[in-house]
């Protein structure tokens, strides 16, 4: 037998055969050289490669960038794409195998028809790194290859790092698919037929060898240029998201390697690596890692990498060069098996010397003792060591030091050192070895022993202690170390003295059983108290050679000397199932079940505990310690089907009602401790009830004597019983209403959060996971810490490419890891633990403790400072000068404030940074928001620990504390209001409140005004008001009024609305919503986006205020209420009636002279006006203003309240002059009176005038909370809100909230609008006012101050759109004039419409389908017509679809624009209902769908439709066809607006490449069927904003809608972007108008764009046509789908200045035919 070949080895020269690298990126390749950076072809192209390996099928190569491939005009040239399917996750990685297993055999049963593919199955599994561990349960001999093991360790990999880093990496193991040179060789040796591997596979890796030639017969030789790459059968690999198992099977029956050998290979290494598997071995599977990698040992010589490539997402279609690469990456720690004689390894194998020789060379035999006990340590996988100085433990210290396989830390203080080894057992998940000498050395380690006892966490301490002649007799640090622990360490064992007349075996087997008790079921700390008698150093003393007989077994090997097994059921993973049929049977029984998951450390049982989740479809209660509290959302929308986290019980507990509401017949809690104490006592409250507790511990954890049912097991063998009951799905009414009252919680505390202007300690909390990814963990500290987070922390939407393709469908979310000390919960020894976890954990840790928790483990920072074998860390720390926990226990109200400050709150003035200084260590200090923000985020960028001190203070924290608590329990209490009431009175659909519209109509009004409106320009002189009037009926009758009502006819055309309400009216039909919309805590905005499909900031500000208007309206009338009753469903508690009535501010125009104005000023407080509003800042010289003002002041005397508005015209300095003119006028405020918003505080500032907000909030888009942050100086003393400009009432609602909390007024201000309007701003703002006066109270601030709303412009109504009189007049109680709430809720609830106003109603645009016949070259197409629309003007626009999409998907779209245009989409020949035959009599022939058919078909059905010119709009492929028309039927194309698409493909290699890769999956379609065509389609990176959509599976479930499948298929190859005419050339020659429109996110055909546009503008031919680039918003690529209201409005602009233009040259023409005339 041939020996293993590992470059070196004979019967090649090592010189000849190292791999002959310039860079680490680039190799020889030929005559020319390449880099990584061009493209994958360095790496993985295989051109011209002549190996023969009969295991795989072959190919010529990879698709990776064009000018690499070797590919002539003539070659018949192949392209395979991957056909993926991804399978539900897997709870285990043995399970992962076995659904691959059935996969395959269901394959076998059904076998493809196609003579060639390449599919490929995966399943996701726990991330948890196991891909080394199945490596190393493979035979040493084995029959399969290659097989292989590649670390993605990036940072100084070696055989070391194994032990302590324990790397992800990647297994696999066969050959499905290798790339050679030819597949077939021509008469004049030219190869005529090349098969390539699409780019376009996702998920495909592949890994070799560059510089390599190698067969399986003549072995391996070194050749620049060549290289050997394949992809393996079966392959594991480890992401820090999540784990990818996965087959691939690839055959082609013309390279003669055809379906069945390829199962028969797969077989093959399926087989070996089931039998080789070894489930039981996974928990502590590092006990065997170091034996299983010595059967491998071959000798190793560097350097050489072997380099892995994958597509994650792929290019899609379009322009050459755009390929998009991902992961090209080279591994220098690799083991790789090609055959039985070649093997290429690096960095995988010990090289170190001999036991035996080690032990025989020792000095004396205390180091043969320390030394066995050490390298018995390795064996066992412990090689982490942490090491306290002294003379008695120096043989220990010294034999791990010297130890090749440990990595070692030194602390001068024992309990920090204790602590940081149980961090990094948190981490690693295996035990740290303590290393200490005698005496209270000793003492100082049973914090952390009393820790980890509690925690269940794995510890070995070795002890040093003197012999027994010394103890007792007052020895030097002797002091009685036996049992020194007590109870609190699992295993003791006193070592006696080392001798020769002991065999070291007793030392070996006394290792063994200590960690086996260390790592048993209840895992935790084990004590061996070593005595050593002198010699303490490597003095030579005679020793025998005797007291090692027995151990030259062990010595030859890398096993530990004693290995423990279990014995467990074949049929079962742990709990047998006989054992839990109770159990089974009482979850199967639940009608109200809760799961609880509490504090979980490993990856595997968070995994579990998600498909748990998943499977129950209970609401969660999760712990932050449970990893999936601040976990990352994959779905931004809310879907039935997955299981509803409630993060905030402990918050909802705060109320009553909610405290009665719940009860629950059945709770499951996974994990140990709950940190929320409401959360427990709730528990108590409702039992009794069935308590299942499953934990793998034997030990007694149920302080409230709860638990009914005991399961003694890991959550991953529980979950396996209860994913195999498959019990049926359930949701209770409690689930709907926990997910409501979650949401409303969440809402209000993060408003609250986000409100306040200040740093607080919940702040810091709350923005934690922001920072955090699956690259990093938190450590959270006790006491405050630990409860912030778990009150406050948020999940966010932060997650990987491959995360949504893998889990999306099937996983909520994504966890982080989390932990903290949390046995004994004490604040010792924090920051240790902290820099323990980094290095257990190998990611990046954040780390949050509080001050006296930071200055108790001050020593911990000497352990930070050495930054052995981790990560950089930040260490966030609240100083709030004390203990600030106890300023919001009950025992601060019960003492003297000086005894809290000293004997609880133990106050303190040390500097932190002065700590932090004197161990070198960085440290910043942050007081405001920005500055933690950019502390938090920063420091992950760079390489270093930090300090950060957040800056708090105990009071201002228990202020805050306090507000959240009371918000929060409003925000329960009204929630739980509206459920009740709902449900009482009407049904519920799948356990959750809802509603559905049954119709939608609006009708369009104008109504004259008495007097031009103040906001008009003085050349306006039309007198008149339109908008629209909204009405939507519900299903049962019911019927809700809105109005919208536009102001800023630039922002807001009444055109551009009407097109917006038309796409809503098509949009609402059927649409259902909740009744927890009058909730306004972003109940609307959700619902916008998940019912609708539409983004809330899209929709124009008038309309979605309308929109909410109605639907409000809608809720109240089902409800037989108003819309005041439904926005406040409480009572006061002081007992007081509603308010019944709200002041109303007069305005007044400022035109005329002083006294003039002063005399209507007079007026108006004589018909009852409390309050008046002045328009200013309409004159040249803003004196006269202040004339003006004085005036009236003097007129109207002290008591009226005056305010001022500027509307920001006035400059700076105008401002400032009018400002010191009138200090004296006791203004109320100025609005708005600069032009610049950042002068607004200035202003206030130098002229001492409060000012107010009014156009600075319409300016506000999004985030409102954010934008107003700046604003909230006490200068600032009143926000102006109009809801048809901020956007609607959970706009307005969000900025009077926030001025309410700043103490700020919050006025609402009309626009000009009808009585129906007006009516439904008097309730909304009476609910403020409510809001406002409840707050009040609650703070004890006294009174709150009334406000007058700016509802005046009723006084401009001369007409009105209702016949019921508006309820503004003066009242006979307070003589002021009012807007009363009885009048405006009836106005409302009885709206009688006034038709003499009403210009047009709408029910909404009819569609007209028909088909239309064209005859083209011989054939007949019946073409599927959409119409919308009139002829306006001549306008006819005609759009086309994508790849798969049909002309219903233009539909919504086309009714938006419906009024300026006939609107016209059709089904693309080959695609929805259109189809095509033939006009031969005798032979069927089969149409041809190229881009000159297609375009020739759709002219002569442009010319059948009008005989003017049209405007074409296309998506994608139909964006092609649309420019390939512009182009070239210009005499019938005005304009295109190409969206998304592209002028096709230059290169001529590309183009072959493409349209072979298009022929590809034409075959997959009509081989595999649509349906997993359409998988793998929308899988690409192409399309993650649109997987996003929550429409998403509607749109893809449309794309099956298609009568002929194989003309679809046909479609795709015929007109691929490689077949169609390259249009590059002809875009400078453009003489047609053109828009080209793409996706903000669609990075890819935004170049495109931009890069066609920099053509097209070089045509001389372009005169006065229309070149413009649109970028949407929000938006990928498929943008009509994803933003249709942007589209819209893109679509209307362009076609406006396209007949603009048109009319221009009509005009142009039409003067010059008359000069000539003259």
């Amino acid at each position: 037998m041939r020996s293993p070949f590992l470059l070196s080895n004979p019967p090649f020269r090592s010189s000849s055969l190292i791999p002959r690298y310039t860079s680490r990126n680039s190799f020889k390749r030929g005559r020319g050289r390449f880099s990584f950076a061009e493209s994958l072809r360095v790496s993985l192209h295989g051109i011209r490669r002549n190996i023969e390996v009969a295991r795989g099928l072959q190919f010529d190569g990879p698709i990776m960038s064009n000018e690499a491939l070797e590919v002539n005009e003539d070659d018949d040239l192949m392209v395979q794409v991957c056909v993926t399917r991804t399978l539900p996750p897997a709870l285990t990685l043995e399970l992962g195998l076995e659904k691959l297993k059935e996969v395959v055999e269901e394959l076998k049963t059904n076998p493809p028809k196609s003579s060639s593919g390449f599919l490929r199955f995966q399943v996701a599994v726990p991330p948890r790194a196991k891909a080394l561990f199945w490596f190393c349960s493979q035979p040493k001999e084995t029959g399969v290859f290659p097989v292989f093991f590649l670390s993605k360790e990036t940072v100084k990999p070696s055989y070391k790092s194994l032990y302590v880093k324990e790397p992800h990496g990647v297994f696999g193991i066969g050959n499905a698919l290798e790339f050679v040179h030819s597949s077939s060789i021509d008469s004049k040796g030219h190869s005529t037929r090349k098969t390539f591997l699409s780019d376009e596979s996702a998920m495909v890796t592949a890994y070799g060898f560059p510089d390599i030639d190698f067969n399986e017969y003549s072995g391996v030789n070194s050749r620049d240029g060549s290289s050997y790459f394949f992809v393996p059968q079966i392959e594991l690999d480890e992401r820090e998201e999540v784990s990818i198992l996965a087959v691939a099977l690839a055959w082609d029956d013309s390279l003669s390697y055809r379906f069945e050998q390829t199962i028969s290979s797969f077989e093959k290494s399926i087989f070996q690596v089931s039998c080789h598997f070894c489930p039981n071995l996974e928990d502590h599977w590092f006990k065997h890692l170091k034996s299983s990698l010595a059967k491998f040992s071959v000798n190793e010589i560097h350097p050489i990498e072997m380099e892995h490539m994958g597509y994650l997402t792929f290019s899609g279609r379009g322009q050459a060069g755009a390929k998009e690469l991902k992961h090209v990456q080279s591994s220098c720690q690799f083991y790789c098996k090609l055959s039985p004689g070649v093997i290429f390894s690096n960095n995988m194998l010990n090289q170190e010397a001999e036991v035996s020789n080690l032990l025989k060379n020792e000095a004396n035999i205390n180091a043969v003792w320390a030394s066995a006990i050490i390298e018995e340590c390795t064996r066992l996988g412990l090689t982490y060591f942490c090491i306290a100085p002294g003379s008695r433990s120096s043989h220990l210290a010294i034999a791990a030091a010297n130890h090749p396989l440990t990595t070692c830390l030194a602390c001068f203080d024992e309990r920090s050192l204790a602590f940081h080894a149980i961090g990094y057992a948190k981490g690693s998940l295996k035990p740290a070895v303590i290393i200490t000498s005698s005496g209270t050395a000793v003492s100082n380690l049973l914090p952390a022993v009393v820790e980890a006892s509690e925690d269940f966490l794995p510890l070995l301490l070795l002890t040093a202690d003197r012999p027994p002649e010394l103890q007792g007799v007052g020895a030097n640090q002797a002091i009685n170390q036996i049992n020194h622990f007590s109870s609190f360490v699992r295993f003791f064992f006193n070592l006696p003295p080392p001798t020769d007349l002991i065999p070291v075996r007793m030392v070996l087997t006394t290792v063994d059983s200590a960690l086996h008790w260390a790592t048993g079921s209840a895992c935790g700390p084990v004590h061996l108290n070593c005595p050593f008698r002198d010699p303490l150093d490597g003095s030579p003393t005679n020793w025998s050679f005797n007291c090692l007989n027995g151990l030259d077994m062990w010595m030859s090997n890398a096993e530990p000397f004693t290995k423990y097994f279990q014995v467990q059921s074949l049929k079962s993973n742990g709990v047998t199932t006989g054992q839990i049929t109770e159990v089974l049977q009482v979850i199967k029984d639940a009608k109200k079940g809760l799961l609880l998951i509490g504090a979980i450390h490993t990856e595997d049982e968070i995994w579990a505990s998600l498909l748990l989740a998943k499977e129950l479809m209970w609401p969660v209660v999760a712990d932050v310690l449970s990893g999936v509290r601040l976990r990352k959302l994959f779905k931004p929308f809310l879907d039935k089907w997955t299981a509803v986290f409630v993060d905030h019980l402990d918050h909802a507990l705060l109320s009553d009602s909610v405290r009665n509401l719940i009860e629950f017949d059945v709770v499951i809690q996974v994990g140990s401790r709950i940190t929320s104490k409401r959360v427990s006592q709730m528990l108590e409250k409702c039992f009794p009830f069935a308590y299942i507790l499953v934990d793998k511990h034997p030990c007694r954890h149920d302080p409230s004597h709860l638990v009914t049912h005991r399961v003694q097991s890991n959550i991953v063998q529980f979950a396996d019983c209860v994913l195999k009951s498959r019990f049926p799905w359930r949701r209770s009414k409690l689930h709907g209403h926990l997910q409501a009252l979650d949401g409303a919680i969440a809402w209000e505390i993060s408003f609250q959060i986000s409100a306040e202007c200040s740093l607080t300690e919940p702040y810091v909390a709350h923005m934690l996971s922001k920072a955090l990814t699956s690259k990093s963990a938190l450590f959270i500290g006790n006491s405050m810490p630990i409860r912030d987070v778990d009150m406050y922390g948020c999940s966010s939407e932060n997650y990987s490419h491959v995360v949504d393709m893998i889990l999306n469908a099937e996983v909520p979310c994504q966890w982080i890891q989390v932990t903290g000390n949390r046995g004994a919960s004490g604040i010792d020894g924090l920051l240790s633990s902290a820099t323990g976890f980094a290095v257990g954990c190998k990611k990046r840790v954040v780390c949050v403790v509080g001050d006296i928790s930071f200055l108790h483990d001050t020593n911990g920072l000497a352990i930070l400072k050495q930054r052995i074998a981790r990560q950089p860390m930040t260490i966030l720390v609240i100083n709030n000068r004390g203990g600030g926990i106890f300023r919001l226990l009950p025992i601060a109200k019960r003492t003297e404030p000086s005894v809290l400050n000293q004997y609880f709150y133990t106050s303190h003035d040390i500097s932190i940074e002065n700590l932090c200084l004197a161990h070198g260590l960085r440290y910043v200090h942050v007081g405001t928001k920005s500055e933690f923000e950019e502390a938090l985020f920063v420091p992950s960028m760079e390489e270093m620990d930090c300090i950060v001190e957040v800056e708090s203070s105990i009071d201002a924290n228990a202020i805050i504390h306090s507000t959240l608590e009371r918000c929060a329990r409003q925000a329960a209490d009204h929630s739980l209001g509206i459920i009740s009431a709902s449900s009482l009175l009407h049904p519920m659909i799948e356990n959750v409140l809802l509603c559905q519209v049954s119709g939608i109509q609006y009708s369009r009004y104008k109504i004259q005004l008495c007097d031009r409106p103040t906001i008009c320009s003085d050349d306006f002189s039309q007198f008149h008001r339109e908008g629209f009037i909204l009405s939507l009926t519900l299903e049962d009758g019911s019927i809700g009024y809105g109005e919208v009502a536009p102001l800023d006819s630039n922002r807001e055309s009444l055109m551009d609305v009407e097109g917006q309400l038309q796409l809503l009216l098509h949009l609402m039909k059927g649409a259902k919503f909740s009744y927890m919309l009058p909730l306004l805590n972003g109940s609307v905005s959700s619902w916008i986006w998940s019912e609708l499909g539409i983004t809330a900031s899209s929709i124009f500000p008038s309309v979605r205020c309308g929109l909410e208007m109605a639907l409000l309206n809608a809720l109240a009338v089902r409800h037989d209420s108003s819309l005041l009753g439904i926005l406040h469903r409480q009572k006061e508690e002081n007992g007081s009636g509603q308010p019944h009535s709200i002041q109303i501010c007069a305005l007044l125009d400022s035109e005329g002279t002083p006294s003039e104005v002063a005399y209507v000023a007079r007026k108006l407080v004589e018909e009852g006006f409390c309050a008046i509003k002045l328009k200013v800042a309409r004159r040249v010289n803003s004196a006269i203003d202040a004339a003006v003002l004085l005036e009236v002041r003097r007129v109207v005397g002290d008591q009226i309240e005056l305010r001022a508005d500027a509307n920001c015209r006035w400059t700076f300095e105008e401002a400032i002059k009018f400002g010191l003119l009138v200090k004296t006028c006791n203004l109320k405020y100025i609005e708005e009176p600069v032009q610049n918003k950042d002068d607004l505080i200035r202003f206030h500032e130098e002229s001492g005038l409060p000012v107010a907000l009014d156009e600075t909030l319409d300016d506000f888009e999004e985030c409102h909370l954010r934008m107003l942050t700046k604003y909230a100086h006490p200068g600032i003393v009143a926000v102006v809100i109009k809801p048809t400009v901020v956007g609607g009432f959970e706009n307005a609602a969000l900025i009077a909230r926030w001025a309410q909390q700043h103490g700020k007024m919050a006025v609402i201000s009309a626009a000009y609008e009808s009585g129906l309007g007006l009516s439904a701003y008097i309730l909304f703002a009476s609910y403020l006012e409510m809001e406002n006066v409840k707050a009040s109270t609650e703070q004890k601030q006294g009174m709150a101050s009334v406000v007058a709303h700016g509802l005046g412009t009723y006084r401009w109504l001369s007409e009105d759109v209702m016949m019921n009189t508006l309820g503004i007049y003066r009242s006979p109680y307070s003589g002021f004039v009012e807007g009363f709430v009885a009048d405006a809720s009836k106005n409302l609830k009885d709206v009688n419409i006034n038709n003499d106003v009403i210009v047009r109603t709408s029910k909404g645009v009819p569609v007209r389908r028909h088909e239309l016949r064209v005859d083209v070259d011989g054939f007949s197409h019946f073409i599927r017509i959409h119409d919308v629309g009139q002829n306006a003007e001549g306008n006819v626009v005609l759009f086309l679809h994508g790849f798969l999409g049909t002309g219903e998907e233009w539909i919504p779209i086309m009714k938006g624009i419906s009024d300026s245009a006939r609107c016209i989409s059709v089904d693309i020949p080959g695609h929805g209902s259109s189809r095509v035959q033939s006009n031969a009599s005798e032979i069927q022939q089969v149409p041809t769908f190229s881009m000159e058919m297609i375009a020739k078909t759709l002219y002569k059905l442009i010319e059948q439709i009008t005989p003017e010119k049209v405007t074409v709009v296309g998506y994608s492929m139909g964006a092609r066809i649309a420019l390939y028309m512009a182009l070239r039927f210009s005499n019938k194309i005005k304009g295109a607006v190409v969206v998304s698409g592209s002028p096709g493909l230059k290169d001529p290699v590309a183009r072959k490449v493409r349209s072979a890769t298009d022929d590809s999956k034409a075959r997959i379609m009509v081989d595999h069927g649509l349906e997993i065509f359409l998988d793998n389609w929308y899988n690409g990176g192409l399309w993650k904003s649109l997987r996003s959509h929550p429409h998403f599976r509607k749109i893809v479930a449309s794309r099956l809608l298609h009568d002929d499948v194989l003309s679809v298929a046909k479609l795709l190859s015929d007109l691929s972007s490689g077949r169609q005419p390259s249009l590059w050339e002809e875009l400078e020659h453009c003489d047609t108008n053109i828009s080209l429109v793409f996706g903000e996110k669609d990075v890819k055909f935004k170049k495109t764009a931009i890069r066609m546009h920099r053509e097209m503008s070089k045509s001389k031919k372009r005169g006065k046509n229309i070149i413009e680039t649109v970028e949407i918003p929000e938006a990928g690529h498929a943008v009509h789908l994803e933003s249709p209201l942007r589209v819209i409005l893109a679509l209307r602009k362009f076609l406006t200045r396209v007949h603009k233009s048109g009319a221009e040259t009509e005009l142009s023409q039409k003067l010059l035919l008359a000069v000539k005339d003259v």
